[in-house]
Protein backbone atom coordinates (compact mmCIF):
# COMPACT_ATOMS: atom_id res chain seq x y z
CA UNK A 1 0.00 0.00 0.00
CA UNK A 2 1.42 3.65 -1.05
CA UNK A 3 2.36 5.09 2.27
CA UNK A 4 2.26 8.53 0.34
CA UNK A 5 -1.55 9.24 0.18
CA UNK A 6 -3.24 8.92 3.57
CA UNK A 7 -4.61 6.12 4.95
CA UNK A 8 -8.14 5.41 5.53
CA UNK A 9 -8.81 3.86 9.14
CA UNK A 10 -12.12 2.06 10.32
CA UNK A 11 -12.89 1.39 13.83
CA UNK A 12 -16.03 -0.52 13.36
CA UNK A 13 -17.29 -1.47 17.27
CA UNK A 14 -20.51 -3.01 18.37
CA UNK A 15 -22.84 0.23 18.24
CA UNK A 16 -20.90 2.69 15.50
CA UNK A 17 -18.76 2.41 13.00
CA UNK A 18 -15.87 5.60 13.45
CA UNK A 19 -13.65 6.41 10.84
CA UNK A 20 -10.41 8.56 10.01
CA UNK A 21 -8.54 9.65 6.95
CA UNK A 22 -4.77 10.09 8.65
CA UNK A 23 -1.44 11.47 6.80
CA UNK A 24 0.54 8.79 8.04
CA UNK A 25 2.26 10.67 10.78
CA UNK A 26 -0.21 10.91 13.40
CA UNK A 27 -2.79 13.92 12.18
CA UNK A 28 -6.29 13.27 11.32
CA UNK A 29 -7.09 15.23 8.49
CA UNK A 30 -10.93 14.13 8.67
CA UNK A 31 -12.66 12.01 11.16
CA UNK A 32 -16.74 10.94 11.73
CA UNK A 33 -18.72 8.09 12.31
CA UNK A 34 -21.99 6.45 11.03
CA UNK A 35 -23.81 3.76 12.79
CA UNK A 36 -23.90 0.10 11.65
CA UNK A 37 -26.53 0.03 8.46
CA UNK A 38 -26.76 3.77 7.94
CA UNK A 39 -25.19 6.63 6.38
CA UNK A 40 -23.10 8.77 7.76
CA UNK A 41 -24.45 11.17 10.55
CA UNK A 42 -22.25 13.59 9.33
CA UNK A 43 -20.92 14.77 12.66
CA UNK A 44 -17.18 14.30 13.72
CA UNK A 45 -17.04 11.76 16.18
CA UNK A 46 -16.16 12.33 19.74
CA UNK A 47 -16.05 8.97 21.12
CA UNK A 48 -15.28 5.41 20.79
CA UNK A 49 -17.38 2.27 21.72
CA UNK A 50 -15.33 -0.36 21.21
CA UNK A 51 -15.36 -4.14 22.85
CA UNK A 52 -13.60 -7.48 22.43
CA UNK A 53 -14.02 -9.68 19.56
CA UNK A 54 -15.87 -13.45 20.07
CA UNK A 55 -16.09 -13.99 16.32
CA UNK A 56 -19.80 -13.99 16.84
CA UNK A 57 -21.94 -10.90 14.92
CA UNK A 58 -23.16 -8.71 17.69
CA UNK A 59 -26.88 -8.72 18.45
CA UNK A 60 -29.00 -5.81 16.13
CA UNK A 61 -29.71 -2.50 17.58
CA UNK A 62 -31.52 0.48 17.47
CA UNK A 63 -29.67 3.47 16.42
CA UNK A 64 -31.81 6.69 15.92
CA UNK A 65 -34.98 4.85 16.60
CA UNK A 66 -34.11 2.24 13.38
CA UNK A 67 -33.38 -1.37 13.60
CA UNK A 68 -29.99 -1.89 12.67
CA UNK A 69 -30.81 -5.19 10.63
CA UNK A 70 -34.00 -3.44 9.19
CA UNK A 71 -32.10 0.32 8.06
CA UNK A 72 -32.00 0.94 4.41
CA UNK A 73 -28.43 1.83 4.23
CA UNK A 74 -26.73 3.15 1.11
CA UNK A 75 -23.68 2.43 -0.46
CA UNK A 76 -22.59 5.80 -0.18
CA UNK A 77 -21.00 7.94 2.85
CA UNK A 78 -21.61 11.51 1.48
CA UNK A 79 -18.39 12.87 3.93
CA UNK A 80 -16.38 9.92 1.56
CA UNK A 81 -16.88 11.67 -1.38
CA UNK A 82 -15.21 14.69 -0.79
CA UNK A 83 -12.25 13.22 0.58
CA UNK A 84 -8.81 12.23 -1.36
CA UNK A 85 -8.49 8.95 -2.42
CA UNK A 86 -6.33 6.83 0.50
CA UNK A 87 -3.78 4.84 -0.27
CA UNK A 88 -5.43 1.88 1.74
CA UNK A 89 -8.05 1.57 4.51
CA UNK A 90 -7.13 -0.71 7.62
CA UNK A 91 -10.17 -1.72 9.92
CA UNK A 92 -10.90 -2.90 12.98
CA UNK A 93 -13.95 -4.66 13.22
CA UNK A 94 -15.55 -6.44 16.24
CA UNK A 95 -19.30 -5.91 14.92
CA UNK A 96 -19.69 -9.74 12.57
CA UNK A 97 -19.57 -10.74 9.52
CA UNK A 98 -22.05 -8.51 8.61
CA UNK A 99 -20.84 -5.44 9.20
CA UNK A 100 -17.65 -6.40 7.47
CA UNK A 101 -19.35 -7.42 4.50
CA UNK A 102 -20.90 -3.50 4.65
CA UNK A 103 -17.83 -2.41 4.85
CA UNK A 104 -16.34 -3.77 2.15
CA UNK A 105 -19.04 -2.70 -0.10
CA UNK A 106 -19.11 0.78 1.09
CA UNK A 107 -15.18 1.19 0.27
CA UNK A 108 -15.76 -1.31 -3.47
CA UNK A 109 -18.39 2.14 -3.84
CA UNK A 110 -16.35 4.66 -2.99
CA UNK A 111 -12.76 3.33 -4.21
CA UNK A 112 -13.00 0.20 -6.19
CA UNK A 113 -10.01 -1.98 -5.74
CA UNK A 114 -9.05 0.19 -2.51
CA UNK A 115 -6.21 -2.08 -0.86
CA UNK A 116 -7.69 -3.17 2.51
CA UNK A 117 -6.02 -4.85 5.49
CA UNK A 118 -8.52 -6.06 8.27
CA UNK A 119 -6.49 -6.06 11.42
CA UNK A 120 -5.97 -8.72 13.84
CA UNK A 121 -3.79 -8.92 17.12
CA UNK A 122 -0.43 -10.42 16.94
CA UNK A 123 2.11 -11.48 19.18
CA UNK A 124 3.96 -8.09 18.95
CA UNK A 125 3.31 -4.79 16.83
CA UNK A 126 4.17 -1.31 16.78
CA UNK A 127 6.29 -1.64 20.30
CA UNK A 128 3.60 -3.82 22.10
CA UNK A 129 4.13 -7.25 23.13
CA UNK A 130 0.63 -9.23 23.14
CA UNK A 131 0.48 -11.29 26.51
CA UNK A 132 -2.55 -13.57 25.35
CA UNK A 133 -1.44 -17.17 24.96
CA UNK A 134 -2.81 -17.31 21.15
CA UNK A 135 -2.21 -13.61 20.41
CA UNK A 136 -5.55 -13.97 17.85
CA UNK A 137 -7.65 -14.10 20.17
CA UNK A 138 -7.43 -10.52 21.63
CA UNK A 139 -10.17 -8.41 19.94
CA UNK A 140 -8.68 -5.84 17.49
CA UNK A 141 -10.06 -3.10 18.54
CA UNK A 142 -8.37 -4.05 21.59
CA UNK A 143 -5.05 -4.30 20.47
CA UNK A 144 -5.18 -0.87 18.64
CA UNK A 145 -6.13 0.72 21.12
CA UNK A 146 -3.48 -0.73 23.01
CA UNK A 147 -0.64 0.49 20.23
CA UNK A 148 -2.17 3.91 20.47
CA UNK A 149 -2.40 4.19 24.13
CA UNK A 150 1.57 3.19 24.26
CA UNK A 151 2.59 5.61 21.69
CA UNK A 152 0.60 8.75 23.26
CA UNK A 153 1.45 8.07 26.65
CA UNK A 154 5.81 6.73 26.29
CA UNK A 155 7.37 5.22 28.81
CA UNK A 156 4.26 5.16 31.06
CA UNK A 157 2.55 2.79 33.22
CA UNK A 158 -0.96 2.33 31.27
CA UNK A 159 -4.66 1.24 32.80
CA UNK A 160 -6.99 1.57 29.46
CA UNK A 161 -10.51 1.73 30.55
CA UNK A 162 -12.59 1.42 27.49
CA UNK A 163 -16.88 2.39 27.92
CA UNK A 164 -19.11 0.81 25.17
CA UNK A 165 -21.17 -1.77 24.62
CA UNK A 166 -18.70 -3.49 26.95
CA UNK A 167 -16.41 -2.37 29.36
CA UNK A 168 -12.94 -3.18 28.63
CA UNK A 169 -9.82 -2.85 31.01
CA UNK A 170 -6.10 -3.02 29.53
CA UNK A 171 -2.85 -3.57 31.29
CA UNK A 172 0.15 -2.26 29.60
CA UNK A 173 3.38 -2.12 31.33
CA UNK A 174 6.12 0.84 30.38
CA UNK A 175 7.80 -1.18 28.57
CA UNK A 176 4.85 -1.63 26.49
CA UNK A 177 3.83 -5.77 27.57
CA UNK A 178 0.17 -6.00 27.85
CA UNK A 179 -0.02 -8.35 30.31
CA UNK A 180 -3.70 -8.87 30.51
CA UNK A 181 -6.89 -7.23 30.83
CA UNK A 182 -10.81 -7.34 32.14
CA UNK A 183 -14.22 -7.41 30.15
CA UNK A 184 -17.19 -6.33 31.53
CA UNK A 185 -20.81 -5.67 30.35
CA UNK A 186 -20.85 -1.69 29.55
CA UNK A 187 -22.90 0.87 31.26
CA UNK A 188 -25.68 1.15 28.47
CA UNK A 189 -25.35 -2.88 28.59
CA UNK A 190 -25.81 -3.00 32.64
CA UNK A 191 -29.34 -0.55 32.23
CA UNK A 192 -30.99 -2.58 29.53
CA UNK A 193 -30.48 -6.03 31.15
CA UNK A 194 -32.03 -5.12 34.41
CA UNK A 195 -35.18 -4.34 31.81
CA UNK A 196 -35.17 -7.43 29.90
CA UNK A 197 -34.58 -9.54 32.81
CA UNK A 198 -36.80 -8.69 35.58
CA UNK A 199 -40.45 -7.98 35.87
CA UNK A 200 -40.73 -4.57 37.33
CA UNK A 201 -37.82 -2.74 36.35
CA UNK A 202 -37.94 -0.04 33.28
CA UNK A 203 -35.45 -0.47 30.33
CA UNK A 204 -32.91 2.49 30.26
CA UNK A 205 -31.24 4.06 27.39
CA UNK A 206 -28.32 5.69 27.84
CA UNK A 207 -29.42 9.55 26.33
CA UNK A 208 -32.94 9.20 28.47
CA UNK A 209 -30.77 9.07 31.84
CA UNK A 210 -28.02 11.83 31.40
CA UNK A 211 -29.69 14.47 32.94
CA UNK A 212 -30.18 11.75 36.02
CA UNK A 213 -26.53 11.62 35.98
CA UNK A 214 -25.81 14.79 36.41
CA UNK A 215 -27.93 15.11 39.60
CA UNK A 216 -26.52 12.65 41.19
CA UNK A 217 -23.08 13.57 40.69
CA UNK A 218 -24.52 17.32 42.05
CA UNK A 219 -26.41 15.96 44.99
CA UNK A 220 -26.36 12.74 46.04
CA UNK A 221 -26.02 9.08 44.81
CA UNK A 222 -29.14 7.48 47.20
CA UNK A 223 -32.17 7.41 44.45
CA UNK A 224 -35.48 7.90 46.25
CA UNK A 225 -36.87 6.70 42.52
CA UNK A 226 -36.31 3.56 40.44
CA UNK A 227 -34.35 5.03 37.20
CA UNK A 228 -32.39 7.01 38.98
CA UNK A 229 -31.77 4.27 40.78
CA UNK A 230 -30.56 1.86 37.95
CA UNK A 231 -28.81 5.56 36.62
CA UNK A 232 -26.70 5.61 39.70
CA UNK A 233 -25.99 1.46 40.75
CA UNK A 234 -25.12 1.27 37.05
CA UNK A 235 -22.43 4.15 37.09
CA UNK A 236 -20.97 3.64 40.24
CA UNK A 237 -20.86 -0.15 39.37
CA UNK A 238 -18.86 0.66 36.47
CA UNK A 239 -16.73 3.73 38.33
CA UNK A 240 -16.21 0.74 41.33
CA UNK A 241 -14.73 -1.59 38.74
CA UNK A 242 -11.97 0.54 36.92
CA UNK A 243 -11.24 2.45 40.36
CA UNK A 244 -10.29 -1.42 42.15
CA UNK A 245 -8.56 -2.25 39.44
CA UNK A 246 -6.78 0.75 38.74
CA UNK A 247 -5.93 0.57 42.79
CA UNK A 248 -4.87 -3.46 42.43
CA UNK A 249 -2.52 -2.71 39.26
CA UNK A 250 -0.56 0.26 41.29
CA UNK A 251 -0.11 -2.20 44.23
CA UNK A 252 0.90 -4.66 42.29
CA UNK A 253 3.68 -3.12 40.23
CA UNK A 254 4.58 -0.64 42.77
CA UNK A 255 4.64 2.20 40.12
CA UNK A 256 2.31 5.12 39.49
CA UNK A 257 0.10 4.03 36.77
CA UNK A 258 -1.81 6.43 35.02
CA UNK A 259 -5.51 5.70 34.11
CA UNK A 260 -6.87 6.43 30.44
CA UNK A 261 -10.50 6.38 29.41
CA UNK A 262 -12.16 6.37 26.71
CA UNK A 263 -15.43 5.48 24.28
CA UNK A 264 -19.06 5.89 24.12
CA UNK A 265 -19.79 6.04 27.96
CA UNK A 266 -16.67 7.73 28.69
CA UNK A 267 -17.66 11.39 29.46
CA UNK A 268 -20.67 9.75 31.93
CA UNK A 269 -18.53 7.24 34.12
CA UNK A 270 -15.25 9.67 34.25
CA UNK A 271 -17.98 12.10 36.12
CA UNK A 272 -18.14 9.44 38.66
CA UNK A 273 -14.27 8.22 38.90
CA UNK A 274 -12.56 9.11 42.48
CA UNK A 275 -9.02 9.00 41.32
CA UNK A 276 -7.25 10.59 38.72
CA UNK A 277 -7.66 9.87 35.07
CA UNK A 278 -6.79 11.28 31.33
CA UNK A 279 -9.71 11.02 28.92
CA UNK A 280 -8.44 10.25 24.91
CA UNK A 281 -11.05 8.99 22.92
CA UNK A 282 -9.25 8.30 19.72
CA UNK A 283 -7.24 5.50 21.04
CA UNK A 284 -8.07 2.30 18.18
CA UNK A 285 -7.93 5.26 15.29
CA UNK A 286 -4.18 6.31 16.76
CA UNK A 287 -3.26 2.69 16.62
CA UNK A 288 -4.47 1.90 13.34
CA UNK A 289 -2.64 4.61 12.37
CA UNK A 290 0.51 3.46 13.39
CA UNK A 291 -0.09 -0.06 12.17
CA UNK A 292 -0.99 1.67 8.57
CA UNK A 293 2.54 3.68 8.91
CA UNK A 294 4.54 0.08 9.72
CA UNK A 295 2.07 -1.78 7.05
CA UNK A 296 3.31 1.20 4.74
CA UNK A 297 6.96 1.47 5.94
CA UNK A 298 7.46 -2.39 4.92
CA UNK A 299 5.81 -2.08 1.66
CA UNK A 300 8.25 0.73 0.94
CA UNK A 301 11.41 -1.54 1.42
CA UNK A 302 10.21 -4.70 -0.61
Amino acid sequence: MNGRAPFLLIDAGNSRVKWALGDGRGAFLHRGAFAHGRDADSSADSSGDSADSSGRQAPARKDDGVPAAQAAGTMEIAEWAALPAPSGAWISNVAGEAARERLTRLLDAHWPGLPRAFVRARERQCGVVNGYGVPERLGSDRWAGLIGAHAAFPGEALLIATLGTATTLEALTADGRFVGGMIAPGWSLMMRSLGEHTAQLPTLAVDSVRTRVGDALARHWFATDTRHAITAGSLLAQAGLIERAWRELCRAWDVPVRLVVGGGAAGDVAGALGVPHTCHDTLVLSGLALIAAEDAAVAREM
